[in-house]
């Protein structure tokens, strides 16, 4: 029996998680697994009527799940910032998931913005790490609305951090088992520092996975090769700050925000699960939205339950969705509703 933590959250997050949850159930009953959901309404209605983000006894009680499913955080009368860093970033660091885990996988051909790219070229993984790096918080104002102000903001990585982000991703490159290539993204040119400790960790546990061939590219170089030549790469593994901005670019490629869905891992504790796109508010309430990335993300959520066959038959039915009967990934252009298209997914699953 599972016991899953539901935020449906802000904007469209609630319209797709309906359909993740629909397909849910599906897979429930196909591959015989148990589950029950809880419901939380943590996000922008619950801070505009109560000034309350997260609690610490909010995090207490989500300790007690087996995974978290996210719909969306972020809502337009809210200031920026508050939710991102009173909901998301406090579940990530509160729970450890110090592991944010992308595919990029293209589904087909007609939604690649590139030319002449096949579903073979652009399929990898990013292994951003997510508990550290600049997203830690940490800086300070020197005088402040001065014409001497300056504004510092830190990067800061530990040799744990580093190291238990690198070697998951030597292990999940293992057990992928595609090329078996682990490129190492980064910046060691500039950012002497943190960048000098992260290829002495990558090359030090290199030394364990002889199995594994490796490589470095710098952040700007990665983002042109994703463009250029996605089909060199396997498995990425990089900081919080970059990963963010290339799983974005990868989003992109694979199709667009609609079908990307992304996992914050504790690969020993409560793992959350979500789709990238954001809320969206401006689509809100009108049944248009893409729900494939919700869906994809409750797939990647059972994979790590263990279900793995059940996650498979949920990846497979969006693959058949998405190439026999979309006309385009992007809201309000696919041929189908919101609700159409996890109806859809159900009847091929």
């Amino acid at each position: 029996m599972y016991k899953i933590a539901v935020i449906p959250g802000d904007g469209t997050g609630p319209e797709v998680i309906n359909e993740g949850l629909k397909v849910l159930k599906a897979a429930g009953k196909k591959f015989k697994f148990k589950y029950e959901t809880t419901m939380f309404d943590f996000g922008g209605e619950r801070y505009l009527k109560t000034g309350k983000t997260l609690e610490d006894q909010d995090i207490e009680e989500l300790k007690k799940y087996s995974a978290i499913y996210l719909g969306a955080i972020g809502h337009p009368s809210v200031k920026p910032g508050i939710l991102e860093t009173g909901v998301l970033l406090k579940l990530r660091f509160s729970l450890d998931q110090y592991i944010n885990l992308r595919p990029v996988k293209l589904y087909s051909s007609d939604f690649c913005p590139l030319k002449d790219k096949k579903p073979e070229d652009i399929d990898f993984v990013v292994v951003r790490e997510n508990s550290e790096g600049l997203y830690k918080g940490m800086g300070e104002f020197k005088d402040k609305d001065t014409l001497n102000e300056v504004a510092i903001q830190i990067s800061y990585n530990t040799r744990k951090g580093v190291e238990r982000c690198i070697r998951y991703a030597f292990e999940y490159c293992r057990k992928r088992n595609r090329k078996n290539k682990l490129t190492l993204c980064g910046k060691t040119n500039v950012l002497t520092y943190a960048w000098d400790l992260w290829q002495r960790v990558f090359n030090e546990v290199a030394k364990e996975y002889p199995d594994v061939t490796t490589d470095y590219a710098h952040v700007d170089a990665t983002t042109m090769w994703f463009v250029k030549n996605p089909e060199w790469f396997d498995v990425i593994v990089t900081d919080n700050m970059f990963g963010d901005i290339i799983t974005d670019l990868g989003a992109m490629i694979q199709g667009g925000m609609g079908i990307a869905a992304g996992g914050n891992i504790n690969p020993k504790g409560v793992s959350m699960f979500e789709p990238i796109g954001g809320s969206a508010p401006k689509y809100t309430g009108q049944n248009v939205i893409n729900p494939m990335a919700a869906i994809c993300a409750a797939g990647m959520m059972l994979e790590n339950l263990g279900e793995e066959k059940a996650a498979q038959a949920v990846e497979d039915a969006v693959i058949t969705v998405a190439t026999k009967k979309l006309k385009s990934l992007a809201a309000g252009k696919m041929g189908y509703s919101t609700t159409e298209i996890g109806d859809l997914v159900v009847k091929y699953l």
